[in-house]
C-alpha cells in the first residue's frame, strides 16, 4: 500500500565517523562538544557516556525526528561513531574519560555556525502559527527546557531553530509502564518562552496531531539503535520500542489534555 505523503517512510539517519574533537560546549549537564566528522561536516555531539545516560540521546533522536515530521525547524540529526582512541590527544582528564566512556554510536546535530541564542527581550517573537506549533510540540513531548531561563532556541540566517531536546520525554525515567503517564496535562507549559505568542493552539492542534499517524510514529521509534535500548525493565529492545510507541500514540488520543492545559495557560496570560 502506498502511504500518503505525511505517512511516507521516515528517511534513514546518516551515520558519520568522528575524526576530531574540536571544543567542549559547557552548557547543560550532558557535556556536548563540537566535533568534525568524516563527511567534512561539523556537529554538536551528544555523548552516550555523559552522566545523564543514553535515554537523553533517545529523547534527542525522537524529538528531532518527530519535529521533522511536523515540519518544525530542527537541525539534521546523525548517528556519530566515536573511536575512543581520540581520547589520547585530549589533555583534559574529564574529556578523556568522557570520550573513553562514549565509544560506539552517539548522536550529533548539525552545527549552525554563526547562530545565536534567541532572547525575547531583544528578538521578536515568531508568528502565532509557529509559536503555537512549538508550544504544542513541547507540551506533547513534556519538554521542560524551553523557558526564559533555558530557551533552547537559536536564530540562524534570520530563522528560528529548535535545539537540545534531551530534557523531553522525562516520563521514561519513571516506571516502565510509560502509557500510564500519557494523560499528563503537563502544567509546566505555563513557563514556555513562546506561550505569549501561541494564540492558535486549537487550530495548530488539528493540523499537527493528524500528521503523527501510527505509521509515522512507529517508523521514528524504529530508528532507535538496539544498543540504546538496554533498560533492564524490558525483556528486549522491541518491548521497549513498543512502550515508546504506545506512549506517543496514547498521548494523541482525544481529548488531548496537554493541549487543554496549554490553551488554558495562554488564556491566563491574556
Amino acid at each position: 500500500m502506498t502511504l500518503p505523503a505525511q505517512e511516507a517512510i521516515i528517511p534513514a539517519i546518516r551515520t558519520v565517523d568522528v575524526i576530531r574533537y574540536v571544543t567542549p560546549l559547557r552548557e547543560g549537564g550532558s557535556l556536548p562538544a563540537i566535533v568534525e566528522a568524516d563527511d567534512l561536516g561539523t556537529y554538536v555531539l551528544k555523548f552516550r557516556g555523559a552522566g545523564q545516560g543514553i535515554k537523553v540521546l533517545i529523547a534527542e533522536l525522537l524529538a528531532a525526528e518527530l519535529a521533522r515530521a511536523l515540519e518544525l525547524p530542527v537541525p539534521e540529526v546523525v548517528f556519530a561513531e566515536l573511536d575512543p582512541v581520540l581520547a589520547r590527544s585530549e589533555p583534559d582528564p574529564e574529556i578523556q574519560a568522557l570520550l573513553a566512556a562514549s565509544a560506539g554510536l552517539n548522536l550529533a546535530l548539525d552545527y549552525l555556525p554563526g547562530s545565536f541564542g534567541f532572547n525575547p527581550r531583544k528578538n521578536a517573537l515568531p508568528d502565532p502559527e509557529l509559536a503555537s506549533a512549538i508550544v504544542w510540540f513541547d507540551a506533547y513531548l513534556s519538554n521542560v527546557d524551553r523557558t526564559p531561563r533555558n530557551p533552547n532556541l537559536l536564530l540562524w540566517h534570520h530563522d528560528l531553530w529548535m535545539i537540545d531536546h534531551g530534557a523531553a520525554l522525562y516520563f521514561h525515567f519513571g516506571s516502565p509502564d510509560y502509557v500510564t503517564r500519557a494523560s499528563s496535562r503537563f502544567p509546566e507549559i505555563r513557563s514556555h518562552i513562546l506561550l505569549p505568542a501561541a494564540s492558535l493552539l486549537p487550530e495548530v492542534d488539528e493540523r499537527l496531531h493528524a500528521r503523527l499517524s501510527s505509521p509515522v510514529i512507529r517508523a521514528i521509534v524504529g530508528l532507535i539503535p538496539d544498543d540504546w535500548l538496554s533498560d533492564s525493565a524490558f525483556p528486549n529492545p522491541e518491548a521497549q520500542r513498543a512502550s515508546y510507541v504506545a506512549y506517543l500514540e496514547a498521548r494523541l488520543q482525544s481529548p488531548r489534555a496537554f493541549v487543554e492545559e496549554a490553551v488554558d495557560a495562554h488564556a491566563r496570560l491574556v
